[in-house]
């Protein structure tokens, strides 16, 4: 076991993350702007301020054999300017890596994104051997975030995660549930674009398993569960998940996207009715074993969040 710091433990991933590391004997710190008692009694609870300014990160690694990096803007999205991207993904990644490199920090797990590698869609599949070609301020804030941490001199993994799944998600794969859960017909019958997803406990895993796991030192692996899926695929397992049939229409996707880019939605179809596939071949050679296939996780998603209280 180990003493572990967490940035973005609020987040997403990092709530499912501290918790489980807590539950696993780690001694975790969990650094969060708003610090909230949200955790297991044995976790201790740091404050740090809006990564939009410096960070003291020496009092925070104080103590600390490995860390495991999740803060930053987590999502390529309008309204967000570069220069934000590049002082939150790029510059409080470089600096948390120096302290890291002076603190003497064993091992540091950056979790990047597929971003820093490519845009929403690619025609390839996309591996790590791949050049990078980020095509917007977010994936190229993480690139350099990437190449900020090899450079420091710390031991270290990244991690590039595809699109995550899990109870409690945002952004574009909670409007694709939420469309899913329309009791109409959806026009995805003839979408057989695949894309690549994550369960985030599969995501959870795979940091674990880098922490554990010197080998994994100095390399990066794509993270994704192993079986792509079609979009008609998606929402078909999403609505297995209530028990209903996929009610998918034959609709040609060239037709989608007209009607998307005339609705100023372009991107966001780009998104989902694009291909994207990344292989994980690497991690899983490694020794990384996803215990979440991506169906049955996308049917117990959907399960889960149905029997979630709803809030005023």
């Amino acid at each position: 076991m180990t003493r572990v710091l967490v940035t973005g433990a609020s987040g997403f991933v990092g709530r499912a993350l501290v918790t489980g590391l807590a539950e696993a004997g780690h001694t975790v710190r969990a650094a969060m702007r708003q610090p909230a008692d949200v955790f297991p009694r044995s976790v201790e609870v740091l404050a740090v301020s809006d990564l939009t300014r410096p960070v003291e990160w020496r009092a925070l690694l104080k103590g600390a054999e490995t860390v495991v990096h999740l803060a930053g803007i987590a999502h390529a999205g309008p309204g967000v300017a570069e220069e934000a991207y590049d002082r939150v993904n790029r510059i409080a990644t470089t600096e948390l890596a120096q302290a890291a490199k002076v603190a003497g920090i064993r091992h540091l797990v950056f979790v990047s994104s597929i971003r820093a590698q490519g845009g929403p869609s690619s025609g390839d599949v996309l591996r790590e051997t791949d050049p990078a070609h980020p095509t917007d301020a977010y994936g190229r804030s993480k690139l350099a975030a990437e190449d900020a941490v090899r450079a420091a001199g710390v031991p270290f993994t990244i991690l590039r995660p595809v699109l995550i799944y899990g109870s409690g998600v945002k952004g574009n794969f909670a409007r694709l549930m939420e469309l899913a859960r329309k009791p109409w017909p959806l026009p995805f019958g003839l979408c057989r674009n695949r894309r690549s997803l994550l369960a985030r406990q599969n995501l959870i895993d795979a940091i674990r398993f880098t922490l554990a796991t010197p080998t994994t030192q100095g390399e990066t692996y794509i993270v994704a569960d192993p079986d792509a899926l079609t979009l008609a695929e998606i929402v078909a397992a999403l609505r297995a998940g209530e028990g209903r049939s996929p009610g998918l229409l034959p609709v040609p996707p060239a037709f989608i996207a007209l009607g998307a880019n005339a609705m100023g939605r372009g991107e966001e179809w780009q998104r989902l009715g694009g291909a994207q596939v990344a292989d994980p071949a690497k991690l899983l050679k490694a020794g990384w074993k996803p215990a979440i296939g991506t169906r049955l996780g996308l049917s117990a998603l959907v399960q889960g969040e149905a029997s979630r209280p709803l809030v005023a």
